[in-house]
Protein backbone atom coordinates (compact mmCIF):
# COMPACT_ATOMS: atom_id res chain seq x y z
CA UNK A 1 0.00 0.00 0.00
CA UNK A 2 1.35 3.34 -0.51
CA UNK A 3 1.21 6.66 1.48
CA UNK A 4 -1.12 8.74 0.29
CA UNK A 5 0.57 12.49 -0.83
CA UNK A 6 1.29 15.29 1.60
CA UNK A 7 -0.74 18.42 1.35
CA UNK A 8 0.45 20.03 -1.14
CA UNK A 9 -0.58 24.19 -1.39
CA UNK A 10 0.51 26.40 -4.33
CA UNK A 11 4.15 26.68 -5.90
CA UNK A 12 4.89 30.08 -5.86
CA UNK A 13 7.43 28.61 -8.90
CA UNK A 14 3.82 28.29 -11.00
CA UNK A 15 3.50 31.94 -10.14
CA UNK A 16 0.74 31.20 -7.69
CA UNK A 17 1.68 32.96 -3.92
CA UNK A 18 2.12 29.90 -1.24
CA UNK A 19 0.27 29.92 1.77
CA UNK A 20 1.84 27.90 4.58
CA UNK A 21 -0.58 26.05 6.18
CA UNK A 22 1.52 26.86 9.58
CA UNK A 23 4.56 28.47 10.88
CA UNK A 24 6.67 25.86 10.67
CA UNK A 25 6.10 25.61 7.66
CA UNK A 26 6.64 29.37 6.69
CA UNK A 27 10.09 29.41 8.91
CA UNK A 28 11.10 26.03 6.87
CA UNK A 29 10.16 27.69 3.63
CA UNK A 30 11.79 31.39 4.33
CA UNK A 31 14.83 29.83 5.75
CA UNK A 32 15.49 26.98 2.58
CA UNK A 33 14.85 30.51 0.51
CA UNK A 34 17.70 32.06 1.57
CA UNK A 35 19.55 29.41 2.01
CA UNK A 36 20.13 29.01 5.91
CA UNK A 37 19.96 25.24 6.85
CA UNK A 38 21.15 25.89 10.25
CA UNK A 39 17.77 27.99 10.71
CA UNK A 40 16.04 25.43 8.93
CA UNK A 41 17.36 22.57 11.85
CA UNK A 42 16.44 24.99 14.33
CA UNK A 43 12.70 24.95 13.45
CA UNK A 44 13.06 20.98 13.36
CA UNK A 45 14.63 20.82 16.48
CA UNK A 46 10.79 22.43 17.78
CA UNK A 47 8.72 20.52 15.13
CA UNK A 48 6.35 17.54 15.19
CA UNK A 49 7.47 15.47 12.53
CA UNK A 50 5.71 12.47 11.37
CA UNK A 51 6.34 9.15 9.91
CA UNK A 52 3.50 7.10 7.50
CA UNK A 53 2.76 3.85 8.25
CA UNK A 54 -0.17 1.20 7.06
CA UNK A 55 -2.47 1.10 10.28
CA UNK A 56 -2.52 -2.91 10.36
CA UNK A 57 1.44 -2.41 10.76
CA UNK A 58 0.86 -0.07 13.74
CA UNK A 59 -1.38 -2.31 15.32
CA UNK A 60 0.35 -5.09 15.49
CA UNK A 61 3.50 -3.46 16.78
CA UNK A 62 2.47 -0.49 17.86
CA UNK A 63 6.01 0.50 19.54
CA UNK A 64 7.88 -0.39 16.41
CA UNK A 65 8.36 2.43 13.83
CA UNK A 66 9.17 1.11 10.77
CA UNK A 67 10.70 3.80 8.32
CA UNK A 68 10.17 3.44 4.83
CA UNK A 69 12.99 4.88 2.37
CA UNK A 70 11.82 5.56 -1.33
CA UNK A 71 13.52 7.55 -3.80
CA UNK A 72 12.98 10.91 -5.06
CA UNK A 73 12.52 12.38 -8.40
CA UNK A 74 16.59 12.25 -9.22
CA UNK A 75 16.68 8.61 -7.61
CA UNK A 76 18.45 9.37 -5.05
CA UNK A 77 17.57 7.29 -1.41
CA UNK A 78 15.61 9.21 0.82
CA UNK A 79 13.78 8.67 4.40
CA UNK A 80 10.76 11.20 4.29
CA UNK A 81 9.09 12.81 7.41
CA UNK A 82 6.25 15.55 7.35
CA UNK A 83 5.63 18.57 9.64
CA UNK A 84 2.07 18.63 10.81
CA UNK A 85 0.85 20.93 8.53
CA UNK A 86 1.86 18.70 5.43
CA UNK A 87 -0.07 15.97 6.51
CA UNK A 88 -2.03 14.32 4.08
CA UNK A 89 -5.89 13.86 4.57
CA UNK A 90 -7.13 11.17 6.77
CA UNK A 91 -7.29 7.82 5.74
CA UNK A 92 -8.49 4.85 7.76
CA UNK A 93 -5.51 3.10 6.87
CA UNK A 94 -2.98 5.02 6.69
CA UNK A 95 -1.83 6.28 10.09
CA UNK A 96 1.41 8.13 11.42
CA UNK A 97 4.52 8.10 14.37
CA UNK A 98 5.23 10.92 15.73
CA UNK A 99 9.30 11.56 16.27
CA UNK A 100 11.59 14.07 16.61
CA UNK A 101 14.82 15.19 15.15
CA UNK A 102 16.35 13.92 18.17
CA UNK A 103 14.59 10.34 17.51
CA UNK A 104 15.66 10.47 13.51
CA UNK A 105 19.29 11.78 14.21
CA UNK A 106 19.34 8.75 17.15
CA UNK A 107 17.66 6.02 14.12
CA UNK A 108 20.29 3.49 12.94
CA UNK A 109 20.79 4.88 9.38
CA UNK A 110 22.32 1.56 7.57
CA UNK A 111 22.28 3.81 4.26
CA UNK A 112 25.10 6.49 4.62
CA UNK A 113 23.79 7.61 1.32
CA UNK A 114 20.79 7.85 2.17
CA UNK A 115 18.83 11.52 2.62
CA UNK A 116 16.18 13.36 5.09
CA UNK A 117 13.41 14.18 3.33
CA UNK A 118 11.85 16.62 4.85
CA UNK A 119 8.28 18.01 3.04
CA UNK A 120 9.13 16.23 0.00
CA UNK A 121 7.98 17.89 -3.59
CA UNK A 122 6.07 21.00 -1.35
CA UNK A 123 7.18 24.23 -1.27
CA UNK A 124 8.54 23.75 2.63
CA UNK A 125 11.15 20.59 1.19
CA UNK A 126 14.41 20.15 2.79
CA UNK A 127 16.70 17.96 1.89
CA UNK A 128 19.62 16.84 3.99
CA UNK A 129 22.06 14.25 4.07
CA UNK A 130 22.16 12.25 7.19
CA UNK A 131 25.48 10.76 7.70
CA UNK A 132 27.00 10.75 10.95
CA UNK A 133 28.54 14.15 11.21
CA UNK A 134 25.44 15.30 9.80
CA UNK A 135 23.52 13.51 12.55
CA UNK A 136 25.50 14.94 15.47
CA UNK A 137 24.80 18.20 14.11
CA UNK A 138 21.00 17.40 14.35
CA UNK A 139 21.18 16.74 17.96
CA UNK A 140 23.27 19.51 18.88
CA UNK A 141 20.68 21.60 17.22
CA UNK A 142 18.11 19.38 19.26
CA UNK A 143 19.97 20.28 22.68
CA UNK A 144 20.18 23.84 22.18
CA UNK A 145 17.06 25.07 20.66
CA UNK A 146 14.33 25.62 23.69
CA UNK A 147 11.07 23.95 21.83
CA UNK A 148 8.17 25.90 22.89
CA UNK A 149 5.86 24.67 25.33
CA UNK A 150 2.61 22.86 24.92
CA UNK A 151 0.70 26.07 25.86
CA UNK A 152 0.34 27.75 22.71
CA UNK A 153 -2.27 28.92 20.57
CA UNK A 154 -1.96 27.18 17.21
CA UNK A 155 -3.71 27.52 13.76
CA UNK A 156 -3.84 25.70 11.00
CA UNK A 157 -4.13 28.19 7.87
CA UNK A 158 -6.04 25.53 5.88
CA UNK A 159 -8.39 24.64 8.66
CA UNK A 160 -11.85 26.07 9.74
CA UNK A 161 -12.14 29.75 10.76
CA UNK A 162 -15.81 30.47 10.22
CA UNK A 163 -18.95 28.85 10.38
CA UNK A 164 -20.26 25.77 12.68
CA UNK A 165 -17.14 23.31 12.53
CA UNK A 166 -15.46 26.25 13.33
CA UNK A 167 -16.99 27.21 15.88
CA UNK A 168 -17.96 24.04 17.89
CA UNK A 169 -13.72 23.13 17.42
CA UNK A 170 -13.23 26.70 19.27
CA UNK A 171 -15.57 25.61 22.19
CA UNK A 172 -12.50 22.69 22.60
CA UNK A 173 -9.47 25.15 22.53
CA UNK A 174 -9.02 24.86 26.00
CA UNK A 175 -7.47 21.28 25.86
CA UNK A 176 -5.79 22.41 21.88
CA UNK A 177 -3.92 24.75 23.92
CA UNK A 178 -2.94 22.68 26.77
CA UNK A 179 -2.18 20.00 24.67
CA UNK A 180 -0.30 22.40 21.81
CA UNK A 181 -2.05 21.23 18.72
CA UNK A 182 -3.81 23.46 16.22
CA UNK A 183 -7.36 24.68 17.83
CA UNK A 184 -8.98 24.27 14.26
CA UNK A 185 -7.77 20.49 12.76
CA UNK A 186 -10.10 17.70 12.03
CA UNK A 187 -7.40 15.48 10.18
CA UNK A 188 -5.10 12.73 10.38
CA UNK A 189 -3.61 13.50 13.82
CA UNK A 190 -4.09 15.10 17.06
CA UNK A 191 -0.98 13.23 18.70
CA UNK A 192 -0.01 10.06 16.70
CA UNK A 193 -1.62 7.01 16.45
CA UNK A 194 0.01 5.04 18.81
CA UNK A 195 -0.45 7.50 21.48
CA UNK A 196 -4.12 8.19 21.31
CA UNK A 197 -4.71 4.84 21.26
CA UNK A 198 -2.97 4.08 24.35
CA UNK A 199 -4.37 7.34 25.79
CA UNK A 200 -8.11 6.90 24.99
CA UNK A 201 -7.62 2.86 26.84
CA UNK A 202 -6.12 4.39 29.89
CA UNK A 203 -7.89 7.53 30.44
CA UNK A 204 -10.70 6.84 29.36
CA UNK A 205 -11.55 3.31 28.95
CA UNK A 206 -12.36 3.09 25.15
CA UNK A 207 -10.52 0.47 23.32
CA UNK A 208 -12.64 0.12 19.93
CA UNK A 209 -15.78 2.22 18.01
CA UNK A 210 -18.31 1.38 20.35
CA UNK A 211 -16.73 2.17 23.58
CA UNK A 212 -15.40 5.47 21.86
CA UNK A 213 -19.37 6.33 21.26
CA UNK A 214 -20.77 5.41 24.46
CA UNK A 215 -18.54 8.12 26.43
CA UNK A 216 -18.71 10.76 23.42
CA UNK A 217 -22.81 10.47 23.92
CA UNK A 218 -22.61 10.94 27.29
CA UNK A 219 -20.50 14.12 26.93
CA UNK A 220 -22.84 15.72 24.78
CA UNK A 221 -25.55 14.58 27.21
CA UNK A 222 -23.67 16.06 29.86
CA UNK A 223 -24.14 12.99 31.93
CA UNK A 224 -20.32 12.45 32.09
CA UNK A 225 -19.18 15.13 34.99
CA UNK A 226 -20.59 14.24 38.52
CA UNK A 227 -23.93 16.28 38.63
CA UNK A 228 -23.86 17.64 42.23
CA UNK A 229 -21.98 20.89 40.66
CA UNK A 230 -24.73 21.61 37.96
CA UNK A 231 -27.23 20.77 41.35
CA UNK A 232 -25.50 23.39 43.81
CA UNK A 233 -25.57 26.16 40.80
CA UNK A 234 -29.32 25.48 40.10
CA UNK A 235 -30.09 26.53 43.38
CA UNK A 236 -28.12 29.62 43.29
CA UNK A 237 -29.94 30.31 40.06
CA UNK A 238 -33.38 29.37 41.43
CA UNK A 239 -32.74 31.72 44.41
CA UNK A 240 -31.83 34.81 42.46
CA UNK A 241 -34.74 34.44 40.71
CA UNK A 242 -36.86 34.27 43.59
CA UNK A 243 -35.18 37.22 45.01
CA UNK A 244 -34.59 39.30 42.52
CA UNK A 245 -30.52 39.32 43.12
CA UNK A 246 -27.55 37.47 44.86
CA UNK A 247 -28.05 35.13 47.54
CA UNK A 248 -25.92 35.08 50.97
CA UNK A 249 -23.95 32.50 50.88
CA UNK A 250 -25.62 31.10 54.03
CA UNK A 251 -28.86 30.76 52.33
CA UNK A 252 -27.39 29.18 49.27
CA UNK A 253 -25.44 26.77 51.26
CA UNK A 254 -28.36 26.26 53.37
CA UNK A 255 -31.36 25.67 50.79
CA UNK A 256 -28.85 23.62 48.84
CA UNK A 257 -28.14 21.02 51.64
CA UNK A 258 -32.32 21.41 52.27
CA UNK A 259 -33.14 20.75 49.11
CA UNK A 260 -30.45 17.61 48.53
CA UNK A 261 -32.01 16.42 52.01
CA UNK A 262 -35.54 16.64 50.38
CA UNK A 263 -34.58 14.64 47.50
CA UNK A 264 -33.75 11.18 50.08
CA UNK A 265 -29.85 12.47 50.14
CA UNK A 266 -27.76 10.79 53.33
CA UNK A 267 -26.07 12.87 55.34
CA UNK A 268 -22.81 12.73 53.87
CA UNK A 269 -24.45 13.69 50.27
CA UNK A 270 -25.81 16.52 52.43
CA UNK A 271 -22.66 17.76 54.18
CA UNK A 272 -20.88 17.01 50.74
CA UNK A 273 -23.33 19.84 48.99
CA UNK A 274 -22.81 22.53 51.64
CA UNK A 275 -18.70 21.79 51.01
CA UNK A 276 -19.14 22.10 47.53
CA UNK A 277 -21.21 25.45 48.16
CA UNK A 278 -17.96 26.37 49.73
CA UNK A 279 -15.58 25.43 47.47
CA UNK A 280 -17.63 26.82 44.27
CA UNK A 281 -17.72 30.52 45.88
CA UNK A 282 -13.79 30.42 46.97
CA UNK A 283 -13.02 29.38 42.95
CA UNK A 284 -15.35 32.35 41.47
CA UNK A 285 -13.20 34.35 44.02
CA UNK A 286 -10.19 33.23 42.75
CA UNK A 287 -11.71 33.28 39.05
CA UNK A 288 -12.15 37.18 39.71
CA UNK A 289 -9.08 37.54 41.03
CA UNK A 290 -7.19 36.03 38.03
CA UNK A 291 -9.34 37.03 35.31
CA UNK A 292 -11.36 34.10 34.73
CA UNK A 293 -14.78 36.06 36.01
CA UNK A 294 -15.84 40.03 35.98
CA UNK A 295 -15.96 41.16 39.21
CA UNK A 296 -19.81 40.46 39.75
CA UNK A 297 -19.37 37.38 37.68
CA UNK A 298 -20.62 33.92 38.08
CA UNK A 299 -20.34 30.36 36.65
CA UNK A 300 -24.66 29.35 35.73
CA UNK A 301 -23.35 25.69 34.88
CA UNK A 302 -20.40 23.55 34.07
CA UNK A 303 -21.83 21.90 31.23
CA UNK A 304 -18.97 23.72 29.37
CA UNK A 305 -16.59 21.39 30.70
CA UNK A 306 -18.31 17.90 29.07
CA UNK A 307 -19.06 19.92 25.53
CA UNK A 308 -15.31 21.38 25.40
CA UNK A 309 -14.10 17.99 25.69
CA UNK A 310 -16.76 16.11 23.15
CA UNK A 311 -14.62 18.37 20.56
CA UNK A 312 -11.65 16.72 21.54
CA UNK A 313 -12.62 13.58 22.37
CA UNK A 314 -14.30 13.37 19.12
CA UNK A 315 -10.72 14.38 17.52
CA UNK A 316 -9.01 11.63 19.77
CA UNK A 317 -10.97 9.55 18.38
CA UNK A 318 -10.89 10.68 14.17
CA UNK A 319 -6.90 10.15 15.59
CA UNK A 320 -7.29 6.65 16.44
CA UNK A 321 -9.83 5.53 13.43
CA UNK A 322 -12.76 4.79 16.03
CA UNK A 323 -14.29 7.51 13.50
CA UNK A 324 -14.80 8.74 10.33
CA UNK A 325 -14.27 12.75 9.36
CA UNK A 326 -18.06 12.97 8.43
CA UNK A 327 -18.65 11.67 12.26
CA UNK A 328 -16.58 13.65 14.01
CA UNK A 329 -16.90 16.82 12.62
CA UNK A 330 -20.83 16.58 13.03
CA UNK A 331 -20.28 15.31 16.96
CA UNK A 332 -17.82 18.62 17.01
CA UNK A 333 -20.96 21.12 15.57
CA UNK A 334 -23.43 19.75 17.91
CA UNK A 335 -20.76 20.11 20.83
CA UNK A 336 -20.78 24.12 19.49
CA UNK A 337 -24.75 24.01 19.17
CA UNK A 338 -25.17 22.92 22.72
CA UNK A 339 -22.80 25.62 24.17
CA UNK A 340 -24.41 28.46 22.38
CA UNK A 341 -27.76 28.64 24.24
CA UNK A 342 -25.95 27.42 27.67
CA UNK A 343 -23.75 30.71 27.99
CA UNK A 344 -23.62 34.70 26.82
CA UNK A 345 -20.51 34.85 25.72
CA UNK A 346 -16.71 32.70 25.16
CA UNK A 347 -15.39 34.26 28.73
CA UNK A 348 -18.52 32.46 30.18
CA UNK A 349 -17.82 29.23 28.83
CA UNK A 350 -14.15 29.34 30.07
CA UNK A 351 -15.09 29.90 33.16
CA UNK A 352 -17.44 27.34 32.93
CA UNK A 353 -15.10 25.10 31.62
CA UNK A 354 -12.52 26.03 33.98
CA UNK A 355 -14.61 25.26 37.08
CA UNK A 356 -16.15 21.98 36.08
CA UNK A 357 -12.49 21.13 35.05
CA UNK A 358 -11.14 21.99 38.48
CA UNK A 359 -13.96 20.38 41.12
CA UNK A 360 -13.27 17.29 39.72
CA UNK A 361 -9.31 17.42 39.55
CA UNK A 362 -7.41 20.15 41.27
CA UNK A 363 -9.00 19.60 44.85
CA UNK A 364 -8.00 23.49 45.33
CA UNK A 365 -4.52 23.05 45.35
CA UNK A 366 -4.33 25.70 42.67
CA UNK A 367 -2.14 23.60 40.88
CA UNK A 368 -1.33 22.29 37.21
CA UNK A 369 -5.21 21.94 36.61
CA UNK A 370 -5.81 25.54 37.58
CA UNK A 371 -3.04 26.87 35.86
CA UNK A 372 -3.78 25.35 32.28
CA UNK A 373 -7.03 27.22 32.78
CA UNK A 374 -5.77 30.29 33.47
CA UNK A 375 -3.18 30.34 30.70
CA UNK A 376 -6.16 29.17 28.06
CA UNK A 377 -8.12 31.65 28.91
CA UNK A 378 -6.08 34.54 28.90
CA UNK A 379 -4.86 33.07 24.84
CA UNK A 380 -8.03 33.01 23.85
CA UNK A 381 -9.49 36.30 25.59
CA UNK A 382 -6.50 38.12 24.52
CA UNK A 383 -4.64 36.68 21.29
CA UNK A 384 -5.69 38.79 18.44
CA UNK A 385 -5.74 35.61 16.24
CA UNK A 386 -7.91 33.58 19.09
CA UNK A 387 -11.01 32.38 17.29
CA UNK A 388 -12.97 33.55 20.43
CA UNK A 389 -11.60 37.35 19.08
CA UNK A 390 -12.97 36.40 15.61
CA UNK A 391 -16.00 34.36 16.21
CA UNK A 392 -19.11 35.98 17.54
CA UNK A 393 -20.33 33.78 20.29
CA UNK A 394 -24.07 34.75 19.29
Amino acid sequence: MSPPLPHRPDNPAYGAPWISPSETERLLYEAGARGDTEAQLRVLAGAELYIGAPRAEVDAAPDRVRWRAHRDEAGRGCKPVLTRGMLPPWHPDWVFHGVSLQWIAEFEWRDPQQLLAVNAGTPAQLLLPAMPQHRALWLRCYAENDRPSDDRLIALRHGPLHGPLAYGLACGAHLAVGNGVPWNEVGTVYHDYATERAQLRDSWGITERTGWQTQLNALLDARNSPPEPDFALRVREQLRAGLGGPPSADLWRETAAGHAQDLGAGHDTVRGIEELVRRILRYEARFRADGLLSPDGRVTTTVAYDYGRAVNLARWGLSARFCDPYEAQQAIVHAGALSKPAYRSWEDFSAAYALGRVLRFDGEEYGSFYEQNVVAHRLLTENEGSPWRNIPWR
